[in-house]
């Protein structure tokens, strides 16, 4: 297929990219002229009012022009088969694809540029500094506009204390299960839940201890992501990245990732596919799905979700899940490799 950004009216299909960003689809020719001159820089970007650069034939586009892509403050997207064109933020076949990524980055341009920016330069940093990259974009993203309109067309919520204890520990000789514990919530991540999640896990690291963690949630969703009464409670994204950087249970999960099982059934959301995924065996029922809607709401993935599901299901296809915000079912998580099976 080939689409053009001077292509009449009489091609539907074009028209609709056309619609959505205006000028944005460059033929592979047009595309290595303008990422290959001296002054790129100066009219492609977020700040020159191109937030995305669609390129067609992109497997075509010269070695010289591609690294541009990464330098560049904009959200690229070829149209070509997947895996022909690494240098892309993500990679379409048709127009409609085209169309619906279009359409997440208008609503929430900067979001949806720092989460291609960080999935670009952290696809080979180790556990750590990929969780510092993530949680410093996020942090930067905590203070601007488009989370600060998501906040304000949501509006505050106020959460009674928990009675209960939002994680379970039952443990024996061979297996510790960990389940998370906000059924009423549908186990929307707090900090509570986070704290006690550290706590549940820190001590399993220990060099003696070979026991095999299971994760799972309890009532009927796994983790519906971040308790939406918690967004914007910090004012301080300095506070909150430093928060991030030391309460974080990514890091911990990631260390006992081959003794860790985790089982998700129904929603799987933001919080809750991030961590998941640092799991050496992810599994899941029929009813599960997934979902990352941060972009949306400004953000980026903020629970490790930029290191652990790119490492599943590489950048490209995590950039689609993000900048959609699409919701996947098991089956086709499977064959995408974020889910290990499907189990009953």
């Amino acid at each position: 297929m080939v689409l053009r950004a001077d292509d009449g009216p009489g091609n539907e299909q074009t028209g609709q990219v056309a619609n959505a960003v205006p000028n944005r689809v460059l033929s592979v020719d047009e595309a290595t002229t303008r990422l290959t001159t001296p002054t790129a820089d100066l009219d492609i970007g977020v700040l020159r009012d191109l937030a995305l650069l669609i390129v067609d034939d992109a497997h075509l586009l010269p070695p010289e022009a591609a690294a541009s892509l990464a330098r560049l403050p904009i959200v690229s997207i070829g149209l070509a088969a997947p895996g022909t064109a690494p240098a892309f933020d993500m990679l379409v076949e048709d127009a409609v694809d085209a169309v619906r990524i279009a359409n997440g980055v208008a609503d929430a341009p900067r979001a949806a540029l720092a989460c291609c920016q960080v999935l670009r330069h952290g696809e080979d940093l180790d556990t750590p500094a990929g969780l510092l990259l993530e949680s410093t974009a996020y942090g930067t993203l905590q203070a601007g506009a488009e989370f600060a309109g998501w906040l304000e067309g949501r509006g505050r919520r106020v959460r009674p204390v928990d009675p209960d204890p939002p994680v379970l520990v039952d443990a024996d000789d061979d297996t510790v299960t960990l389940t998370l514990n906000r059924p009423r919530l549908r186990n929307a991540f707090s900090a509570a839940m986070r704290d006690a999640l550290v706590e549940a896990l820190r001590p399993l690291v220990a060099p003696d201890d070979r026991r095999q963690v299971l994760l799972t949630g309890r009532g009927p969703a796994f983790c519906c992501g971040g308790d939406p009464a918690e967004f914007g409670t910090v004012a301080d994204p300095v506070a909150a990245h430093l928060i991030r950087s030391s309460a974080n249970a990514a890091p911990w999960l990631d260390l006992l990732a081959d003794r860790l099982t985790v089982r998700v059934h129904g929603p799987a959301v933001g919080a809750g596919v991030e961590l998941a995924a640092f799991a050496g065996r992810l599994e899941a029922t029929g009813s599960a799905t997934f979902c990352l809607p941060e972009v949306s709401m400004g953000l980026i993935p903020g629970a490790g979700g930029t290191v652990s599901i790119p490492r599943r299901i590489g950048r490209q296809q995590t950039a689609r899940m993000c900048l959609t915000g699409a919701t996947i079912d098991a089956t086709t998580a499977l064959g995408w490799g974020l889910v290990d099976a499907i189990v009953d």
